[in-house]
């Protein structure tokens, strides 16, 4: 579905710096207390200067069912990535539509993970993908600090589980190193490419798309996903 996705996008203009960059995929946030939240009508404005076959993500936080819907409907998204504490029950109300579900990792490890995943497979809602974001008490994500990488590489290497994208702190001068010993099949970024909160670096997103890239790359093609 994608390898390299940029997100809290809040402008066209620097959507298309991600597109002018290179990347593949677009984050749209629409958690209100995030200062990269857009309204339905900004998210419009930045889809309809995207390319078709840009990934467009909408990034949800513990919001109701019938809200993530009607706006990944409306707006035409291509994925729902789910940042909050939504249980496995809730996947199972989006009627089929493609999940990415992020998980924070902190001290526990990745039991919890294991058994959210389990439950999904039981109730026939499995995420599309899993995206591993750093644990931060009282933050649902975008704040810069590194994941464990060392605790995702074990995940990484199972087959039969949601492919794994790698978040958390990822910057130009560590994706390289971070896809080196994790394995993604691709990696998310928004505070690691940015000037302030909400607003992107051109050049920043440049260098990091460029150096996920090169690191991909070595890693072999990937399965659609």
């Amino acid at each position: 579905m994608f390898r390299i996705k940029i997100c809290g996008i809040t402008s066209v203009d620097d959507a298309q710096s991600v597109v002018r960059a290179g990347a593949d995929a677009v984050g749209l946030n629409f958690y209100p207390q995030s200062p990269r939240c857009v309204t339905p009508e900004q998210a419009r404005r930045i889809i309809d200067a995207l390319p078709g076959d840009m990934v467009k993500v909408g990034l949800f936080v513990n919001a109701e069912v019938r809200h993530v819907l009607t706006t990944f409907d409306r707006l035409r998204l291509d994925l729902i990535q789910l940042h909050g504490d939504e249980p496995p029950e809730y996947l199972g109300g989006l009627g089929g539509r493609p999940v990415m579900r992020a998980f924070r990792v902190g001290r526990q490890g990745l039991g919890s993970v294991d058994e959210y995943l389990r439950r999904c497979d039981h109730l026939g809602c499995l995420p599309r993908l899993a995206l591993f974001d750093a644990h931060v008490a009282g933050q649902y994500g975008g704040t810069g600090e590194t994941t464990d990488w060392a605790a995702l590489k074990e995940y990484a290497d199972s087959a039969e589980i949601p492919p794994l994208v790698l978040a958390g702190g990822l910057t130009a001068a560590n994706v390289a190193d971070a896809i080196h010993h994790v394995h993604p099949v691709a990696v998310d970024t928004s505070s690691g490419v940015e000037s302030s909160a909400g607003k992107k670096s051109a050049a920043a997103v440049a260098q990091f798309v460029d150096a996920a890239r090169q690191a991909l790359d070595r890693l072999g093609p990937c399965s659609d996903i």
